[in-house]
């Protein structure tokens, strides 16, 4: 349950992202925390980690959406 721990302190941290490269490593330490979760989930059936999994879902879908920035008309 290490990387509960992981994600709740990600998930606590809340800090802004400033730079693209910042967002670029918080997409993918998201990703990461995710896809781990989502492992134990598949064993465990656990909705706490299904609460968890979508809390983090929404952080990375933000972050996702400051990468892409406004389209170019």
């Amino acid at each position: 349950m290490d990387i509960l721990k992981k994600a709740l302190e990600f998930e606590e941290a809340g800090t802004t992202f400033i730079t693209t490269n910042e967002r670029i490593i918080a997409s993918r330490q998201v990703k990461e925390l995710i896809l781990g979760l989502n492992e134990i989930y598949k064993e465990t059936k656990n909705p706490e980690l299904m609460d968890v999994m979508k809390r983090l879902t929404a952080m990375k879908q933000k972050i996702e959406k400051r990468l892409k920035g406004r389209p170019t008309s």
